[in-house]
């Protein structure tokens, strides 16, 4: 997973931030462009969001691709799975599961990186 371009350079702006660049938790999701922008209008609030877009299409695009191998595998024991299963349950359209899912793959995964960053300043 790390060799994908996309996650080198996720992992090249990780080191770069030095592992606060993002202390929001919704700062690197919304890095990535996967986040729900706010549509809010006064007194009306939308219902129906879409993903902003804002970040880079290879990073989601890659993403995507790992939630279909995600679906594909079904690892029962990981909670990225069982999150997608779980909301698939619920009904929810094929791309709100999809991107949910990659909303936490992509925390998961910041925080892995986080913590072997850490490691190797701290040796």
């Amino acid at each position: 997973m790390l060799f994908y371009p996309s996650f080198l350079y996720l992992l090249w702006v990780i080191s770069i931030y030095n592992a606060d660049g993002f202390t929001p938790k919704k700062a690197l999701v919304a890095f990535a462009g996967i986040d729900a922008p706010p549509n809010d209008s006064g007194d009306v609030i939308g219902r129906h969001k879409s993903i902003s877009k804002v970040g880079s299409s290879y990073l989601r695009r890659t993403l995507f691709l790992v939630m279909s191998v995600y679906l594909q595998n079904s690892p029962q024991n990981e909670p990225i799975y069982r999150f997608m299963d779980k909301k698939r349950a619920e009904g929810k359209p094929y791309r709100v599961y999809m991107m949910g899912s990659a909303n936490k793959f992509l925390r998961i995964y910041y925080a892995t990186v986080k913590a072997y960053l850490d490691s190797l300043e701290q040796a």
